[in-house]
């Protein structure tokens, strides 16, 4: 392993635990710019979700109280995202990954530029049970199909008013166990061979240590302005995908 291959491997996994400390996702949609750098697509995925899954246990245990205050609104999001995974990964078969990953970049985009321009943000007060639940099978298959789970679940919870806390404990709590899922998916398929856990070893540290640096700005933040980092990022990280998709495309 060379030189710039742990340098690569340190800067994604500090950057994409900064990010999930902060937000509670988007560890992939960061890391993942280094990584493809220095390692194929599959071995990336691989390390990438772990790195988010340890980094993820760490937010959880930070808005471990409410959690335990509502659960039942993190169980209607959760459960039926666990139910949408499987299907995604059987979609795979019959739909091209990569235009989906277009299709919703193009989406964050335009919802993250739209709304972060506005001085008044969308609240959607009511009791919206039926559609959390929507939300979150939607997450799941998104997960399975493209490794996007995150994005729907973000979109939506942002127009919630509920106190930063409690949007990170659906969030964090969803993509935790999403993605765990998808950990035990990819070892299944004998991904985590002697490299890849190499890897995993060598950035652990770095991104256990910037996921507590992101919490520590987590605090800070009220939780207005924490909507308007949610939305913020809706656009930057449709921004990032849709240029390395293109770029794929382009290189192809």
């Amino acid at each position: 392993m060379t030189g710039w291959t742990i340098a690569m491997l340190l800067c994604g996994a500090f950057a994409g635990g900064f990010i999930n400390g902060l937000a509670g996702f988007g560890t992939a949609l960061f890391a993942l710019g280094f990584f493809l750098n220095v390692m194929p697509p599959v071995q990336a995925v691989a390390v990438v979700v772990i790195l988010s899954v340890a980094s993820g246990l760490q937010g959880l245990w930070r808005v471990r109280h409410d959690i335990h205050q509502q659960p039942a609104r993190v169980l209607r999001f959760l459960l039926p995202g666990v139910i949408g995974v499987p299907l995604g990964v059987g979609l795979l078969a019959m739909i091209d990954a990569q235009t989906l990953k277009l299709v919703i970049a193009g989406f964050l985009i335009l919802y993250g530029g739209y709304f972060s321009f506005r001085k008044t943000l969308p609240v959607y007060a009511d009791q919206t049970r039926k559609t959390d639940a929507t939300v979150g099978f939607i997450g799941g298959i998104l997960g399975g199909a493209a490794s996007l789970s995150g994005a729907l679940p973000t979109m939506w919870c942002s127009m919630k008013p509920w106190p930063k806390t409690e949007t990170r404990a659906v969030l964090q709590s969803f993509n935790v166990a999403i993605l765990g899922i998808t950990a035990l998916l990819l070892a299944w398929r004998g991904a985590y061979d002697r490299t890849t856990l190499l890897m995993i070893l060598i950035a652990l540290p770095s991104t256990m240590i910037a996921a507590q640096i992101g919490l520590h700005v987590f605090g800070r933040l009220s939780t207005d302005l924490f909507r308007r980092f949610l939305i913020g990022l809706t656009f930057v990280s449709g921004s990032i995908l849709m240029a390395r998709e293109l770029w794929a495309l382009g290189a192809g």
